[in-house]
């Protein structure tokens, strides 16, 4: 509940930061925060199916501050979402944190960037091999793992709808904050009681929005890593896709599709995908970048 709460104040305090920027401001600002709904009834039903309602709430944000030749993004992707199935009990079908920043100084007249930027991801609550059962197995927690990188590079973005950086000297660590999860072997630890591991390589990333049609849209996130110090053939490799399909104004339907490949996770694919019909309430303050880039 307490995150629940945090997240919530979080979406209030990104939609009062958009609202009172002035015109002239050099923030461009768009987000979406969504609650999404999904149920299904059975009675005397043949074919059979279980009871069951889910929810999922989340927020996707982009803020960019673009003013002469400095170029600053920041972007924002939360979620978490519950699922109950009678007779199953409660389950996680959503959970992401997922922060980001990039600065960049432009170089002379072209769209590439000098650049250095961060990151942080993991997810908000425990995770369990059967559902959110306390009883089961425990797998991940918050910072459990979680992973942030550190580097510098270049970025390259040519418009609103691109953004591409290229790190070469990267640092990524790997925290496993939960004390029952430190065990050698689990996410990349070394030794039992380890907190952490260090890797040092190369980091590509790449966000590109895509609009399918007058009403749906589509944001894709990739994401490519290796380590220079161990392996760097096993490639860590990500992709997050938002799918936004808008009914009306306050109305849409979402699908999120996640794909991750990490040898010190698990060696094999990873998917995740969630569907929601609910309420989502748009940001844009109307800012794009043209008006203060330097062309």
């Amino acid at each position: 509940m307490k995150k629940i709460i945090a997240l919530f104040l979080l979406f209030v305090g990104i939609t009062a930061f958009s609202q009172e920027k002035p015109k002239d401001s050099a923030w461009s600002i768009q987000g979406q925060n969504t609650l999404m709904l999904n149920q299904a009834a059975f009675s005397n039903w043949i074919g059979g199916g279980a009871n069951n309602v889910g929810w999922i709430v989340g927020a996707n944000y982009n803020l960019t501050y673009e003013k002469d030749k400095d170029l600053w993004e920041n972007i924002i992707n939360l979620g978490y979402g519950q699922n109950n199935t009678k007779g199953i009990g409660t389950r996680k079908t959503q959970d992401v944190i997922d922060l980001s920043t990039n600065y960049g100084r432009k170089i002379a007249e072209s769209n590439w960037y000098y650049s250095v930027g961060a990151s942080l991801k993991t997810q908000f609550a425990a995770g369990y091999e059967n559902g959110n059962d306390p009883a089961a197995a425990k797998i991940s927690n918050f910072m459990a793992p979680g992973y942030v990188n550190f580097g510098v590079g270049f970025t390259y973005k040519p418009n609103e709808n691109l953004t591409v950086s290229l790190r070469p000297a990267n640092a990524r660590w790997t925290f496993v904050l939960d004390k029952d999860l430190q065990q050698a072997g689990n996410y990349g630890l070394k030794n039992n009681g380890d907190s952490s591991l260090f890797q040092f390589g190369f980091l590509g990333t790449a966000q590109y929005k895509l609009k399918l049609m007058e009403n749906i849209s589509l944001i894709n996130n990739v994401s490519v890593f290796s380590n220079y110090l161990d392996h760097p053939d096993r490639l860590v490799l990500s992709y997050g896709g938002i799918l936004n399909m808008k009914i009306n104004k306050y109305i849409s339907s979402v699908v999120t599709v996640d794909v991750m490949y990490d040898h010190n996770q698990i060696q094999k694919t990873q998917v995740k995908q969630t569907l929601g019909i609910g309420i989502a309430y748009n940001i844009d303050n109307g800012i794009k970048r043209s008006k203060n880039k330097i062309q």
